[in-house]
């Protein structure tokens, strides 16, 4: 059985899904204005054979919202002091979009805290020049999982704009679910997304100007490359073959958010390399 649980330190509190069963331990980290309940089925075939944890990170779901703090180095010691909570020296780190960067970035400087690393479909691994940060107003309003931030006028117009979303394409129950636990009511009776402004843009510099990759990392890792994902071609993935040493590539069926839209296959894919 899976539980809602909450850590506190370094002045905010962390929500994190457990699912409180024995084996290896296994830390979900989802992507930028995603949240732990996207882990769900993930979490629930994977439970079989490992101890997955799913975390809402610092700015997302149910956990604090400060107005900063969401460079790589604090987002990295939040989690090590969760895994130092929940009595892990080490883990399977799993991360997607943003947090698949994240880990890179982590595995860099603290390769201890890695039984093995999973990138699923990760984002700008290198550094970008300071002059994209000029282009944010244009990214905010053209990606298209960011339309999910609202405000909406009431559920029913969030809902509209739910289906439409790629990561929500069957608009199944847990895809519901999902959407409806990624937004709240603002105090004026319009429905608007737990993912704050703040954590968008400190996380959007951060991703741009902070380089992922710099060094070479031992640490067993998978690259699960979605058909339909953002990382399509061979040239993409020549950073990731040149500083993982040890490096498994799998293409997946789904997009983007495959461990969303095709689960099952997802897990498999996981389990088989976890193992």
């Amino acid at each position: 059985m899976v539980i809602r649980k909450t850590v506190s330190f370094n002045q905010i509190e962390l929500s994190y899904l457990d699912w409180q069963t024995d084996g290896e331990p296994v830390l979900l980290l989802h992507g930028l204005a995603d949240h732990a309940l996207g882990w769900s089925a993930v979490g629930e075939h994977i439970a079989q054979h490992y101890h997955p944890v799913a975390v809402d990170m610092r700015g997302h779901g149910q956990s604090s919202k400060p107005n900063d703090g969401y460079d790589f180095d604090t987002v990295m010691s939040d989690l090590v002091q969760l895994m130092e909570h929940l009595g892990w020296s080490a883990a399977h780190i799993v991360g997607h979009s943003w947090s698949g960067k994240v880990a890179t970035y982590w595995a860099t400087r603290q390769p201890e805290h890695f039984l093995t690393m999973v990138l699923v479909d990760p984002i700008f691994v290198y550094g970008m020049p300071g002059i994209f940060r000029l282009t944010f107003p244009l990214f905010y309003g053209i990606l298209p999982f960011l339309k999910g931030m609202g405000p909406f006028a009431d559920w029913d117009a969030a809902i509209q704009q739910g289906k439409q979303m790629k990561q929500y394409r069957d608009w199944n129950s847990l895809q519901e679910s999902v959407f409806r636990e990624s937004l709240a009511e603002n105090p004026d009776g319009t429905i608007g997304s737990k993912f704050t402004k703040a954590a968008r843009d400190e996380i959007f510099d951060a991703v741009l100007r902070v380089p992922g990759l710099t060094q070479e990392i031992q640490v067993p890792s998978l690259f699960m490359q979605p058909q339909a994902g953002v990382n399509r071609f061979d040239w993409q993935l020549k950073p990731y073959r040149k500083y993982l040493k040890n490096l498994r590539v799998e293409t997946i069926p789904g997009n983007h958010w495959a461990f969303l839209v095709e689960p099952e296959n997802f897990s498999k894919t996981l389990i088989d390399f976890l193992a």
